[in-house]
């Protein structure tokens, strides 16, 4: 499966099998990453009103789009184009500057490839039991690590450690086109783990196997597309 980081909290998965993904496209003006250039399959959105993680009008072709929060307020489960896609419903920061009440969205998950994958969507508070419980036995977990308009970085943290996603791959941190003020870079979230635990794509693209996913929690920086 081939993977794309375009920045903030959309990625493309391109399995060798089965449908393509592309996950919370942006409004590029609002979050300053390039726009999505690339087609799929479907699209995923945590929410229908947040333009940093909805603009599903934005990709071409004619993708089947997902709405995450209405995924997971409808039972939790959904089938679209042949993928099976589980959701649970979360809500954003309680202090988010945009929104006088918290907007709710949902955190999502779906199999490619034989690979677990976990979306955080856009949750800004500590997670419930079974909010942390949504993301046991995950392979791939798109991770929230840039604190300030998401869950802090020790809430993230304790699900990690007693869910132990197998790969991490950080996204919604600060970056040189991506700067709200307190959003923190990423050497804030690779200061909970070993060095040798740490691994850089040098790109905006990696290539997961099943076979080359770690045993145990390592994480995976990758670059976002210019």
């Amino acid at each position: 499966m081939k993977i794309t980081w375009f920045g903030h909290a959309a990625f493309r998965l391109l399995p060798d099998e089965g449908p393509s993904v592309i996950t919370d496209p942006y409004t590029p003006e609002g979050v300053g990453y390039a726009p999505i250039r690339e087609s799929s399959d479907i699209v995923i959105i945590s929410s229908d009103d947040d333009s940093a993680h909805c603009r599903a009008d934005l990709i071409s072709g004619n993708p089947t789009v997902v709405n995450a929060l209405k995924v997971a307020q409808s039972g939790g489960q959904a089938t679209a184009a042949g993928l099976a896609i589980s959701a649970i419903e979360a809500a954003e920061w309680d202090h988010h500057p945009e929104h006088e009440v918290p907007g709710q969205n949902g955190m999502y998950r779906f199999t490619l490839d034989g690979i677990k994958c976990a979306h955080m969507g856009d949750v800004g508070n500590p997670l419930t039991d079974a909010q942390q419980a949504f993301f046991a036995d995950t392979d791939i977990l798109f991770a929230l690590a840039g604190g300030y308009l998401t869950l802090e970085l020790p809430d993230l943290m304790q699900m990690i450690h007693r869910m132990r996603p197998k790969l991490v791959i950080p996204m919604h941190f600060r970056t040189l086109t991506y700067k709200p003020r307190n959003t923190m870079w990423i050497e804030s979230f690779l200061s909970n783990f070993k060095d040798e635990d740490v691994d850089f794509a040098l790109g905006h693209t990696c290539d997961i196997t099943k076979e080359n996913i770690p045993e145990r929690t390592r994480v995976m920086v990758m670059d976002y597309v210019r």
